[in-house]
């Protein structure tokens, strides 16, 4: 058994957790190491129930970690564990890092420059244009932009990168074959081609209240900084701010309007010492040292840069003539498919060609 395969079999046990599995490598050299071990030894270990210790036995025994592996590689699927130098610095910084994630898509060194970007998942027009327009923004001068694939902010900010060409990670409260939220699974496959879905569950685990707490810890922890575009004064994104914070993080939030409460949380961050920011300028400003080339370009004036239209852009602004148009009707006339009408549309959004109105209606600018 790989070193791999034999830490997949302990991070399938039941309750163990990092910290534990952290501490029987440590006690026996390595996680193959471990699951020959005898009940009594493993007893020997702090923190390792009688219960744990016959777990670790059966889901040994049972070769859970091979059909595992099994199911993730037949979805294209790798395991990035601890050990790999692309697993990010900063994640190993906390103290209950995962050992091991599950991936569909790919790792770069260059993603351990990456800001997260989170907010409610019941967001506003506002938030979400918001969270599109500091997403592309931000992808265009180089950072990853790490989220958590959640209806709301979370979609639009991925949605923002793509439509930048930029890389993009998306950390799910589940496994990688229990997708949440499944109207996002399109959205989720056209991440992992520019960049990467992640789980720390196992690949059938279904989603529950518990687990997006977990996932938040990594959004937090991987990322250099964390920005929350929108987020009510319940909002989940509040958790990942307090713990980006806790991880010596610069937290940036967008302001909302005073007498909404899909705003409260972010006014109130801001309240608290988050760093008030209208535009993707002001967070690359404080980030231009990691990126002088990429700053440098950015200051050229919008004018001088050339914008290259692709075909099936132009063919959307074809389409809109001079009125206001449906995305369905977008669809019919231009034979597009309706993920590549929606790609089109939000990257034409971004270059101020065309509009959005409410109703998921468009009009050329």
């Amino acid at each position: 058994m790989t070193e791999d395969t034999a830490l997949l079999t302990l991070h399938l046990v039941p309750n163990l957790g990092p910290i534990r599995i952290r501490r029987l490598k440590e006690h026996f050299g390595s996680a193959n190491a471990v699951l020959p071990a005898s009940l009594a030894e493993l007893r020997r270990v702090q923190g390792i129930s009688q219960e744990m210790a016959v777990g670790i036995r059966i889901t040994t025994e049972a070769n859970s970690a091979e059909r595992e592996q099994t199911k993730l590689e037949c979805a294209g699927g790798w395991l990035l564990t601890e050990e790999n130098p692309l697993y990010p610095e900063s994640l190993r910084q906390l103290h209950n890092a995962p050992v091991l994630l599950q991936v569909l898509g790919t790792i770069l060194d260059a993603d351990r420059h990456a800001i997260g970007i989170v907010g409610s998942r019941q967001s506003t027009f506002y938030g979400s244009e918001c969270a599109k327009r500091f997403s592309y923004r931000l992808a265009s001068a180089g950072l990853t932009i790490i989220s958590g694939l959640a209806r709301g902010i979370d979609t639009a900010a991925h949605q923002g990168a793509l439509a930048a060409k930029g890389r993009t990670i998306a950390v799910i409260g589940s496994g990688l074959g229990q997708l949440y939220p499944p109207e996002n699974s399109i959205l989720a496959e056209r991440i992992a081609q520019h960049g990467a879905v992640i789980s720390e569950f196992p690949y059938d685990y279904p989603p529950n209240p518990q687990t997006f707490p977990y996932r938040n810890r990594i959004v937090a922890g991987w990322s250099a900084d964390l920005l929350v575009v929108e987020a009510g004064s319940k909002s989940g994104a509040l958790i990942t701010a307090n713990l980006a914070l806790e991880q010596g993080r610069q937290v940036y939030a967008i302001p909302g309007p005073i007498d909404r409460d899909a705003s409260a949380g972010t006014n109130r961050l801001i309240q608290q010492g988050a760093k008030l920011v209208s535009c993707a300028e002001d967070i690359l400003d404080e980030l231009q040292q990691l990126f002088p080339t990429r700053r440098n370009e950015a200051q050229v004036p919008q004018e001088q840069i050339p914008v290259k239209i692709p075909p099936e852009e132009h063919l959307l602004l074809e389409a809109l003539g001079t009125g206001e148009k449906a995305v369905d009707d977008l669809v019919d006339l231009t034979g597009l498919s309706a993920s590549k009408v929606s790609s089109a549309l939000l990257s034409l959004e971004m270059k101020h060609r065309v509009r959005p109105l409410p109703g998921q209606w468009y009009i050329r600018t």
